[in-house]
């Protein structure tokens, strides 16, 4: 089979039970970069010496079937340098071709930087949507913006230190200077540090300046005031597309503030009368 392992984003200490376990019986692993996972090896004291493959962006469309033909005859240790494979690392492209071929994958949970964000940002965490990096061209990051201008979700994202004080900035001007969020900075690290304000705040702190592995977390919209009439035709012109009316009635409740139920009950009226 094939095993996704999640290792530390930072603590060593997150290092959990069965990934040591796992790690000291591999015979061979595919890592993000294998220098990383040498000194991971070294750092939990693994005598264990397994064959390490390189599986990266650049490489994993011509590795996937091979590797996932080599896990039907032993398991194949996953690894990306921190977090979960396949959660803004390398480890789609594998998944996707095991599940093509019938070849069983499984996962170790264990640190994730997304949800350790979102645990401590203090915004709502009952839904949200994680947004990987943004683009790096200014004009392309402006316009995925705008794209999420009414997504009423919790977003996180990832952003490198160079560009956090710029695309906050976009943030800012897109979605509004008193929009609430967060900077989370070296998670579980020794300088782990959490500024939460608003948008504006944010992009003046990091004009000054950011070092270290960041997670911006980002409250959603606020709903749209509109008559409980024009949320209903919302509603049914979303279930033409194909969308189920449950579904619909979901998706324009969470941008109207419209109740589910009050939705739900005129969009039938109307569709049945």
């Amino acid at each position: 089979m094939i095993i996704l392992a999640a290792t530390p984003i930072g603590n060593l200490g997150d290092a959990s039970r069965r990934l040591i376990e796992a790690l000291e019986q591999a015979t061979t692993i595919a890592a993000e970069d294998t220098r990383t996972a040498q000194r991971l090896l070294a750092a939990l004291h693994i005598a264990n010496r397994p064959r390490l493959i390189a599986l990266h962006d650049h490489n994993e469309k011509q590795k996937a079937a091979e590797l996932v033909a080599a896990a039907r005859d032993e398991d194949l240790l996953v690894l990306s340098d921190a977090g979960m494979p396949t959660v803004s690392d390398p480890g789609y492209g594998l998944v996707a071709e095991a599940a093509a071929q019938g070849v069983t994958v499984t996962a170790l949970p264990g640190p994730s930087a997304v949800i350790t964000a979102l645990a401590v940002a203090g915004l709502p965490t009952d839904r949200f949507t994680f947004e990987g990096f943004l683009p790096r061209r200014p004009g392309e990051r402006r316009a995925a913006l705008a794209a999420l201008s009414a997504e009423a979700r919790t977003m996180v994202f990832f952003e490198a230190p160079s560009r956090v004080a710029p695309t906050l900035a976009d943030m800012a001007a897109a979605w509004g200077a008193d929009r609430r969020a967060a900077v989370c900075r070296e998670l579980t690290k020794l300088h782990e540090e959490v500024v939460r304000g608003t948008l504006a705040e944010l992009a003046y702190w990091a004009a000054a300046g950011v070092r270290g592995e960041l997670v911006v977390v980002v409250g959603g919209a606020a709903p749209r005031r509109i008559a409980l009439g024009d949320a209903v035709t919302e509603v049914l012109d979303l279930a033409r597309t194909g969308l189920r009316l449950k579904d619909a009635v979901a998706e324009v409740s969470g941008l109207t503030g419209h109740s589910s139920r009050e939705l739900y009950q005129a969009a039938l009226a109307v569709k049945n009368g």
